[in-house]
């Protein structure tokens, strides 16, 4: 089994957890910042759980902590705005730094970058929700989702028999109105995980309930997906998948933990095709998390694995 090495001595003391915050995902924040502040807790940290606001560098000078463990999810929190702030307070903070947070935000700059090294992406095109509701920008079946948001919110999958553009991809104001049309690609779900320099075993996620893809219920809700560790795939496509987990790492700058999506086009007459979709700066740390479940295979307890990135933590990241 790949296992992790031993988990560093506590130095720090004093650890704000940043959670909630303004973001569409901030429910499942709100979430993993309570499980990570517990955990702390549980390790001999003194611990403040921040929901943040606007008003966030006044509530960090308030308090004073010696760390910052960003358990925010979404815009303003994963996309470079709360480093930013946390960089002018040189308060030492986990996950990626201002660029590398920025960067693999927005969806389509990320793919960008990830294919001039390498890693295989889904070609896509950037429209209006407007555009994309006139007329269908690819031929179906395409997936349209935001550019900037995470968890699944807002992904509407275009079923190849569908005669027009579904009425769903309106917004009712609450997600941007810049869209990713992305060509579906059809297959297995996969998932890995960078933790500083190692590379985590893969696990295939498998929605139930009659749910067409891993999306926001089958991420967080009770049952929604079965999680299979390790990957039952060739060897050469298991190695594969943990080979383009790092090359976008840190073909991205990501620093301390992220986890890459991909789809394996292995369905009868399919391309047989490896496909990145994104990269995750700030996975999700809630009972039904996947970076959490990865680690504990490697051999690291949830406690183990916020502990390493609460000593992880640095500025100029």
């Amino acid at each position: 089994m790949n296992v992790l090495g031993p988990v560093p001595k506590r130095t720090r003391d004093h650890v704000a957890v940043l959670k909630g915050g303004i973001s569409a995902e901030r429910d499942v924040s709100l979430n993993s910042g309570a499980a990570v502040g517990e955990a702390l807790r549980e390790a001999g940290y003194r611990v403040t759980e921040l929901d943040v606001d606007r008003n966030l560098a006044s509530q960090l000078s308030a308090i004073n902590p010696d760390v910052c463990f960003n358990a925010l999810h979404g815009r303003f929190g994963e996309d470079g705005c709360v480093q930013g702030i946390l960089e002018m307070l040189a308060i030492p903070y986990t996950h990626s730094g201002v660029l590398a947070s920025a960067l693999a935000m927005h969806k389509e700059r990320a793919k960008d970058v990830m294919k001039l090294a390498g890693v295989p992406v889904a070609e896509a095109k950037l429209v209006t929700r407007g555009e994309a509701l006139d007329h269908h920008i690819l031929t179906p079946p395409y997936v349209v989702k935001p550019v900037t948001e995470g968890s699944s919110v807002g992904v509407i999958i275009v079923p190849p028999d569908a005669a027009q553009p579904p009425d769903s991809i309106a917004s009712d104001g609450s997600l941007e109105q810049i869209v990713m049309v992305e060509r579906y690609v059809a297959g297995r779900e996969l998932t890995c995980a960078v933790i500083g320099d190692f590379v985590t075993d893969v696990i295939e996620i498998v929605p139930l309930r009659g749910l067409a893809f891993y999306d926001y219920e089958s991420k967080y809700g009770p049952g929604g997906s079965k999680h299979e560790l390790p990957a039952q795939l060739l060897p050469d496509v298991y190695q594969s998948v943990r080979s383009l987990t790092l090359r976008a790492h840190e073909s991205l700058g990501c620093r301390g933990v992220s986890r890459a999506d991909f789809r394996f086009d292995d369905t009868p007459g399919g391309t047989g095709e490896l496909i990145c979709l994104e990269v995750n700066t700030q996975p999700g740390m809630t009972g039904t998390s996947l970076v959490p479940e990865l680690a504990g295979h490697a051999g690291w307890s949830f406690g183990d694995l916020v502990q390493w990135m609460v000593e992880d933590a640095s500025c100029n990241r």
